[in-house]
């Protein structure tokens, strides 16, 4: 076995994981009980997104979305935080932790947003702008993060830029409908990342229009990532945990998710008499939007990197100290957000 998992941690950087084809991991009630006896034993936190599967989200301490993940990793006693989200959410986890070992199922859970925005780009903008205030939205590295004045999630950026000096120019990263939305909300014009979701942008205004004339008694909510011809045809836009609170408590019975699928399954135990419909995407062969990046976490993966406590989130003590920063001075303004 030890040759077998040295060959399987010498394969990590390539798969993302631990791959012991050959070792026998439990399976069903069997593996659950596996992973809450880990967690026990090894004084764990398991965190995980909205957007993970739902056998995940079933077994998390905590769910939620970027900005209450990020606090429940700043506030956590664990010895060791099993991060089941995608890698940047995970290393926001080390910088809020550094003591702490920090583990992601599958390191290879990224995301188009943070890989189309390097902290070298954001210092470029940063010299053709030199009075501008850089806000990140959190999907980012860690790099990245350092070289950003201020951190924001979807939950908290309109308030954020809203306390932003007004005598500044705002350079915002990396997600521009984000950003556009941002800035029509707000007032405040800003210089816009080229950069975008791709599960966001894969929403077909035409296919919802035809989903919104087939189902006209439904409520179309809409994730701020999306484009702006979705936007504009929203009842209500919000973030991941603005848009799960709309519907449990709004009166109306059926709605129409603009965002990643993953959301359904919190949904569907919050309310669940409500009809809950996938927004459609470009791509007909499918009939809902899915992140690619999240899903591959497995319980599996889970399971093998609490028990081995690999893949483990490292950084640089420079970097994360540039990086806490930011990410700092966001929770302070965000303190009033629940």
């Amino acid at each position: 076995m030890d040759k077998t998992l040295d060959n399987a941690i010498n394969n990590m950087p390539v798969k993302g994981f631990l791959d012991l084809k050959e070792f026998a991991i439990p399976t069903g009630d069997d593996l659950i009980k596996a992973i809450l006896d880990l967690k026990k034993e090894k004084n764990a936190v398991i965190l995980a997104h909205y957007y993970q599967p739902g056998p995940i989200q079933d077994i998390a301490d905590f769910l939620g979305d970027s900005l209450q993940l990020a606090r429940q990793a700043k506030e956590t006693d664990a010895d060791m935080i099993a991060f089941c989200g995608v890698h940047f959410m995970a290393e926001a986890a080390k910088i809020l932790n550094p003591t702490k070992k920090v583990v992601l199922p599958d390191t290879l859970a990224g995301c188009s947003l943070a890989d189309g925005c390097s902290a070298e780009g954001l210092n470029k903008m940063r010299e053709q702008y030199p009075n501008a205030l850089v806000a990140t939205y959190i999907n980012c590295n860690a790099e990245t993060k350092a070289a950003s004045d201020i951190i924001v999630t979807s939950s908290n950026a309109e308030q954020i830029i809203e306390a932003l000096p007004k005598d500044r120019p705002i350079i915002f990263a990396p997600d521009k409908n984000l950003g556009r939305y941002l800035s029509k909300k707000t007032g405040r014009d800003m210089i816009l990342w080229d950069g975008s979701c791709i599960v966001h942008e894969a929403f077909s205004m035409e296919r919802i229009a035809q989903q919104l004339a087939d189902h006209p008694n439904a409520k179309l909510i809409a994730h701020p990532e999306s484009e702006t011809p979705v936007l504009e045809l929203a009842h209500f836009i919000g973030s991941t945990s603005a848009l799960l609170n709309y519907v449990e408590q709004d009166d109306c019975q059926q709605f129409i998710i603009a965002t990643e699928e993953g959301i359904l399954h919190e949904m569907r135990k919050r309310a669940p008499h409500k009809e809950l419909i996938p927004a459609l995407v470009f791509d007909e062969s499918c009939n809902c939007s899915e992140c690619f990046y999240m899903k591959r976490n497995t319980l599996e993966k889970l399971y093998l990197c609490m028990k081995y406590e690999l893949p483990e989130i490292t950084m640089d003590e420079d970097i994360r100290l540039k990086a806490l920063k930011p990410i700092e001075a966001m929770l302070e303004l965000s303190k009033s957000i629940k």
